[in-house]
């Protein structure tokens, strides 16, 4: 079988906190999330990741998705895989993807390809390599006509080899029993005194086994992240990926400033996304929307023809037709649906605001149901939490509820019903019934006049 061992016991020194480093987020996504995720997608069914600093972050991370193994001392990424032996050893047939965790943009199509060929040609090893304009600081790959004759690293390199732009990715395929044998002829005689896996390429030449290299057509997967810039550079370059893909897929940008959308999110053609949006999770934008300026969408679905401006969304449904902004918050549980205008500085939270309602400006509406068009005037708020306890209200179809109205729940209001300014309801209120509640207006003649006058 086919597997794949992940190098994640990196403490990233440079980081400047408490965290693996391949914890580290892109885009919102570990590092190793993404490295993972190409495997998985690639139908490697058996994978094991080798931790070290920090390693219950990672397994908790994990849980029982794969398998895991420790590195207590880090002595180089050859002595890494050797933690893996138990795991190699379950299952010897077939051949085995060595990667580094913290190395996010491999891919799940330069995994399949580099396969193909390292069966192909009977390799030992396989090396995954890439062709860059800057190679300075990688390992150079040294060809020969059948194959590649040994990774040659910055520091070793003659002028001539520093001049080759094909370099060693961190990723090789091994053929399984062979890259058993190999991990047990590696030594740690060097400067470091570290178990170098680049070593396993010169032993194999040596051994009379086959060694070769394949070109990814993407070179980013070289790429990875030393420090908190290293890390910046990935996530531009990860965002700016996305924000190509779904360019080409119909979506417009006028300005692509403080943009960042995640690569899970889906947006349909003919939506514009304006600046300083943040699109993340499980988000699902339906056709020529308008999203933004400004706005924050979390694992939510937003119907077509919709526009948000200012509002940020969380786990929520828009359904199409909707206006939302600006200055709008729309809390876990909650949905708008077609046709409802939501205007600025309102807050939603899991409630259902029905077909056309209009709720135009300042307003709370908390664990409610309301129905289709309906007018919410200014001021209104659903009094949702006694202090002990959290409950409903629910509005009927075609309600107005006017200005500075207070809910307080339980209630209900029926359809067409009227709640006058200044309103506190506190019992239900039936169907085309207006409720008033001023009390008794108290006017205290020259009272100012008085008050000043004492000062």
């Amino acid at each position: 079988m086919d597997q794949a061992v992940i190098l994640a016991g990196g403490q990233g020194k440079r980081m400047h906190a408490p965290i693996p480093k391949p914890m580290f987020k892109v885009l919102g996504e570990p590092m190793l999330e993404w490295v993972l995720g190409a495997c998985e997608q690639a139908k490697l069914s058996r994978i094991c990741v080798v931790t070290g600093y920090e390693a219950e972050q990672i397994k908790a991370y994990l849980g029982d998705r794969c398998e895991t193994a420790y590195q207590a001392e880090r002595l180089g990424t050859g002595h890494a895989v050797m933690q893996a032996l138990p795991f190699l050893n379950a299952d010897t047939d077939g051949n085995t993807l060595v990667l580094c965790g913290d190395a996010p943009f491999i891919d799940s199509e330069t995994i399949a390809d580099s396969l193909a060929r390292h069966i192909k040609e009977r390799n030992a090893v396989t090396v995954i390599t890439a062709k860059v304009p800057e190679p300075f600081g990688y390992g150079r790959i040294l060809r020969t006509d059948s194959g590649i004759a040994g990774i040659v690293e910055e520091k070793d390199a003659t002028e001539e080899q520093r001049t080759i732009t094909e370099i060693n990715s961190g990723c090789y395929w091994f053929r399984t029993p062979d890259l058993i044998g190999l991990l047990g002829s590696i030594t740690n005689d060097n400067a470091q005194k570290e178990y170098y896996l680049t070593d396993t390429v010169a032993i194999a030449l040596k051994n009379g086994l086959r060694a070769g290299a394949f070109c990814s057509k993407n070179p980013d997967v070289v790429l990875g992240a030393n420090d908190r810039k290293g890390l910046l550079t990935l996530n531009t370059a990860a965002r700016m990926a996305v924000l190509e893909k779904h360019m080409a897929n119909g979506v417009g940008f006028t300005c692509t400033d403080g943009i960042i959308i995640e690569r899970s999110v889906q947006i349909g053609a003919g939506t514009e996304i304006l600046p300083g949006t943040i699109l993340r999770g499980r988000t699902v934008i339906g056709e020529n929307c308008v999203i933004g300026p400004n706005t924050l969408i979390e694992n939510s679905s937003v119907g077509d023809a919709v526009k948000l401006n200012e509002t940020q969304v969380y786990d929520s449904c828009i359904e199409s037709g909707v206006s939302v902004g600006p200055y709008v918050h729309v809390r876990p549980g909650s949905r708008i649906c077609s046709g409802a205008h939501i205007g600025d500085f309102v807050e939603i939270k899991n409630s259902e605001i029905g077909e056309g309602t209009m709720i135009s400006h300042l307003a709370y509406i908390g664990d409610s149901d309301v129905g289709k068009h309906v007018n919410i005037g200014c001021g209104v708020v659903t009094v949702n939490f006694d202090g002990i306890r959290k409950t409903r209200c629910t509005i009927g179809d075609h309600a107005f509820v006017g200005c500075n109205t207070n809910l307080i729940a339980p209630v209900s209001l029926g359809k067409e019903c009227y709640t006058a300014a200044g309103t506190t309801v506190t019992e239900d209120v039936p169907d085309y019934a207006l409720a008033i509640d001023r009390g008794t207006l108290t006017i205290k003649e020259g009272y100012t006049l008085r008050k000043f006058a004492k000062k």
